[in-house]
């Protein structure tokens, strides 16, 4: 995907860049490649009507669009069915599908493998093949030859040079330290190499026009009526846009800023902070003692908080490395975050909220996931947040913390399933502006 983005935009197009699923990670390749935002397609947490906006939306002036899946072509939020799946997405979108195949070992296996997913579903259209871990050129004219019902497209060798570096929680972000915009060239070289660019524009350019109504956050923008800070750094970059754009659809004006490098929290009403990789840094957001205090301070005061993930991480007293260094964090939360070799939490949630916070009143519904090595150890007794229950096992759990206008979980929620969220974060950001006005000098 990131090759093709890079190749294709060599052409001359402009490329929209999509992902499939709950994923943080691949997004920040496919900003790097395709030089324009990336949207999350997720069936199951944003339902019908709120992805085919969202994809309307960001194709506006897009001359083509990549979508990239998730896991396997059918494989989703259910094991029987198709439910959140890369496969009920492309159904939704009418869109081609280019399948992507490991190759490696075989030749004539390649038209049985694409048999099996034409005859699966012919409500799908395979329109390509794309073959990955090819042994040479001559290997792929076999694939060509191969009788395969769908056309192969092209694909890649094994080259080390194109392989991104990852940790534990897969790829890394795709910064400019660890990824070097090199290997982004490197990839767009390869795919017009190995590739019929002509023919995969050819396949999407058969794509039926996409009818679908005007989504909120397709709606023109409110004038702002407050200012919410937004954590974004090397420690804190896992966001949904859609979640950014209903803010701002609502009334917010997004400021960014840096619990790692700035020393002083900007002007503001409420902060938002997202997932990321607090534990990587923490070192230097604890020696950030400036901030932590800040932050503190906001949320002592009656300032609007709310953290999903690594933004609750940092909220807690400290967080507990896994070579056993601590390190303190705001204290916003009274409970230590400790960080874990094996996986802690991991699948899509529904929550129910249990108290009014700033989010929304009690009883409350939304969807979105976990996805997790730490647990957040609490020192004292709190008052849970979230009846959340597991999609995969309809196990129910208490989940979040809630205290005043502050409001913390692991749950990386997707406002898409429930806009009113963004509304009532909005209106008491709003709130606390006005209140500060009738109250400063």
């Amino acid at each position: 995907m990131v090759g093709l983005a890079r190749a294709l935009r060599g052409q001359g197009l402009k490329v929209a860049v999509f992902k499939c699923g709950p994923d943080y990670l691949d997004p920040t390749y496919h900003v790097r490649a395709a030089g324009r935002p990336c949207h999350n397609l997720d069936a199951w947490m944003m339902g019908r009507e709120a992805l085919l906006g969202t994809f309307n939306r960001a194709c506006t002036d897009a001359d083509i669009a990549l979508i990239e899946g998730m896991m396997g072509l059918f494989d989703g939020a259910a094991a029987a069915t198709d439910e959140g799946s890369t496969a009920e997405i492309a159904k939704w979108l009418s869109a081609p599908v280019m399948l992507v195949v490991d190759a490696s070992g075989i030749a004539h296996t390649l038209a049985a493998i694409v048999h099996g997913f034409i005859e699966f579903d012919h409500n799908l259209r395979i329109a390509g093949v794309f073959c990955n871990r090819l042994g040479s050129q001559g290997h792929l004219e076999l694939l060509r030859a191969s009788g395969s019902q769908a056309p192969v497209l092209g694909g890649l060798p094994v080259d080390q040079a194109l392989v991104f570096p990852e940790r534990h929680l897969g790829l890394r972000t795709a910064d400019e330290v660890a990824v070097p915009d090199s290997i982004f060239g490197r990839l767009g070289e390869a795919v017009s190499e190995w590739c019929n660019l002509t023919a995969i524009i050819e396949a999407a350019n058969a794509a039926p026009p996409l009818e679908c109504e005007l989504s909120i956050a397709q709606q023109p923008a409110a004038t702002p009526t407050c200012r919410i800070g937004i954590a974004l750094d090397e420690a804190f970059h896992f966001y949904y846009e859609y979640n950014l754009v209903l803010l701002q659809k609502f009334g917010a004006e997004l400021v960014y800023f840096s619990p790692i490098s700035d020393r002083n929290l900007p002007d503001v009403d409420g902060i938002y902070i997202g997932g990321g990789y607090p534990e990587m840094h923490a070192e230097a957001l604890a020696g950030n003692r400036s901030m932590r205090e800040q932050i503190a301070g906001f949320a002592a005061n009656g300032g609007a908080v709310y953290g999903e993930c690594g933004g609750l991480m940092y909220l807690s007293s400290g967080i507990t490395t896994l070579e056993g260094r601590y390190f303190p964090m705001a204290g916003v939360i009274p409970g230590q975050t400790i960080m874990h070799e094996r996986l802690q939490a991991l699948g899509y949630v529904e929550v129910e909220t249990e108290t009014d916070s700033v989010i929304g009143p009690a009883g409350l519904h939304f969807r979105g996931h976990q996805f997790r090595y730490s647990e957040l150890k609490p020192l004292t007794d709190r008052n849970w947040a979230y009846r959340m229950t597991r999609h995969f096992d309809g196990r129910v759990m208490p989940e979040g913390y809630h205290l005043r206008n502050v409001l913390a979980s692991y749950v990386h929620a997707h406002w898409a399933s429930n806009p009113a969220i963004a509304e009532r974060l909005v209106a008491v950001c709003t709130r606390i502006a006005t209140n500060r006005k009738h109250t400063d000098p």
